[in-house]
Parts: structure tokens; C-alpha cells; sequence
């Protein structure tokens, strides 16, 4: 009797580490497949490309000091613009979405826009201020007239992880690499998200 009654206290217990223990390995699984994603060729270019962009621009001195005074802030944000173009002076799109990694960002957002969550990000985009497709050119800085729409926190983690100084930005269809400190356009990939998002 007694025996019957502890294995009827413990069957919970034993469901409970059983799902537990599903919940654990499909993380596990999850982790290891996004490593893998993240050490791809591509991953590993863009990363390169991207380091090789702030390097040149860490040889330039721009400082970006915190200041409360907007006329300081607009004067760094001036000083930054100048040397970072200098610091690039043949800067081209493409440069960092060449067409293999274009291609692979694709692929990722279009993975997205398809997965449980497309729906939710597609509304996510569409409410928050949506902008047209405009001309976008490399090395000029971002249009004045228009928001800097941020990305949805699904979409970015599809994406490569950005270090300080650049953030994904999106205009119309066009996913643009953003040069925070110098507010001009790093690279821009054109067509990278499905027709009628973020229009």
C-alpha cells in the first residue's frame, strides 16, 4: 500500500524532469544549429568586413564623447561624417554585402518572414512608421527626412550579431548597415525583405 502511494507521488515528478529534460536538449539543439549558422563563410566575411570597416575608422581618432549640449553632439556627428569618409574614400555598396553574403541575408530574413513569427514581424515593420523605397547611396548620410526604424528583435536574431558603432536599419525593402557615429550608410543591401514589408 505504502509502496503504491510513493510511486503515485512520484509519477509528477518524473513528468516534470522528463519535460525538463525535452525542454533542455531542444535548446541545446537550437544553440548548436545557430552556431553553426553563425560560423558559416559568410558569417565569417561579413565579420571580417565589418572589422576592417571600424578598424579604418578607429585609425581616424573620431571622437564620440557623451555630451548633454546638441550643438557639441551635431559638431561630432560633423567631425565623425568627415573622417569616416576619409577613412573610406572608395566605399561602394557592396563592399560588405557582396553577393554571397547578400545572398545569405536573404535567405535568413526570408526564413524569418516564413517561420511562426513572420506574421507578427510583418505587422511589427508595417505599424512602425513604414518607409518608402527611396535612392540610397554608400558613404552619404542617412536622409534627415526619414526615421531610423529599428529592427524587430526576431529579425535580429537571424541576423549577425553588429559590434557598437553599426546597427541594422530598415528603408522600404532595403536592409542598410548604419554608421552610428558618423550617420551615413556603411552599405545597404537593396530587395533584401519580401514586397509589401516595411513599405
Amino acid at each position: 500500500m505504502l509502496r503504491n502511494r510513493s510511486s503515485s507521488k512520484l509519477r509528477p515528478l518524473v513528468k516534470v524532469f522528463c519535460w525538463s529534460l525535452v525542454a533542455a536538449l531542444m535548446l541545446i539543439t537550437a544553440a548548436i544549429a545557430s552556431q553553426n549558422e553563425n560560423s558559416s563563410p559568410e558569417v565569417k566575411d561579413f565579420e571580417q568586413r565589418i572589422n576592417k570597416y571600424l578598424d579604418a575608422e578607429k585609425a581616424q581618432n573620431i571622437s564620440n564623447k557623451p555630451s548633454a549640449s546638441a550643438s557639441k553632439i551635431a559638431e561630432q556627428k560633423k567631425e565623425a561624417e568627415q573622417k569616416v569618409r576619409e577613412a573610406h574614400p572608395a566605399a561602394k555598396q557592396g563592399d560588405i554585402f557582396t553577393l554571397e553574403i547578400g545572398a545569405y541575408f536573404k535567405k535568413q530574413l526570408a526564413a524569418t518572414f516564413q517561420g511562426p513569427d513572420g506574421e507578427k514581424v510583418r505587422k511589427s515593420l508595417n505599424r512602425a512608421e513604414p518607409l518608402p523605397n527611396i535612392p540610397l547611396r554608400v558613404n552619404q548620410k542617412y536622409p534627415r527626412e526619414l526615421p531610423l526604424q529599428s529592427m524587430p528583435p526576431t529579425l535580429l536574431l537571424n541576423l549577425p550579431r553588429l559590434p557598437n558603432g553599426l546597427q541594422y536599419r530598415i528603408v522600404g525593402t532595403t536592409l542598410v548597415l548604419y554608421d552610428v557615429s558618423s550617420d551615413l550608410i556603411a552599405d545597404l543591401l537593396p530587395n533584401a525583405l519580401p514586397g509589401g514589408v516595411g513599405q
